[in-house]
């Protein structure tokens, strides 16, 4: 129960750094993956979704992220990753890329950061609550199950919106 808690105040509390705080300074790749960790809640909490330089690398040669100036990346690099670091859970590179181009196409990347976290900050206050007290194991399980079977259904939706927009764009052509 309290592992439950402590995952709920998370859910709750843990954000990304507003934009004005992420650091406008350049970092070196190693700083980038150290302040990643703070970024995004689950890089802490599941050893599963470890970003590593080689990814970072992958992101750039698929054009997801910006090259580095020199070997030194910025706020910008970090507002990219931070949403990569999210959607490459849910969808394929190449989907999470079209999505950002998408976003992208009429605002900055501190605009669309905003919007991002705006919109991070709503759903997972939304399932903190969803989540209750817990003390009911098998209203957790009937839960965990809505939430799975969501999950998917919202995941399909996303990347048939993304393969809907991706063929009007060519029928405009």
């Amino acid at each position: 129960m309290r592992e439950l808690d402590e995952f709920k105040d998370k859910l709750r509390h843990a954000r990304p750094e507003q934009w004005d705080l992420i650091p406008d300074i350049e970092l070196y790749m190693d700083q980038v993956i150290s302040y990643m960790t703070r970024q995004h809640i689950g890089l802490e909490l599941d050893g599963d979704e470890n970003l590593t330089s080689a990814m970072i690398n992958n992101y750039i040669k698929s054009g997801l992220l910006p090259r580095a100036r020199g070997k030194k990346y910025n706020r910008e690099h970090i507002g990219y990753l931070t949403a990569i670091c999210l959607l490459k859970q849910v969808l394929s590179v190449s989907e999470t890329g079209a999505l950002l181009r998408q976003q992208m196409e009429n605002r900055s990347v501190e605009d669309f950061y905003r919007h991002y976290t705006e919109i991070l900050d709503e759903e997972f206050s939304r399932t903190a609550d969803e989540i209750g007290d817990g003390s009911d194991k098998e209203e957790l399980m009937q839960l965990a199950l809505q939430m799975a079977v969501s999950s998917y259904a919202q995941m399909l939706s996303c990347k048939k919106i993304l393969e809907f927009t991706a063929s009007e764009e060519k029928r405009e052509e």
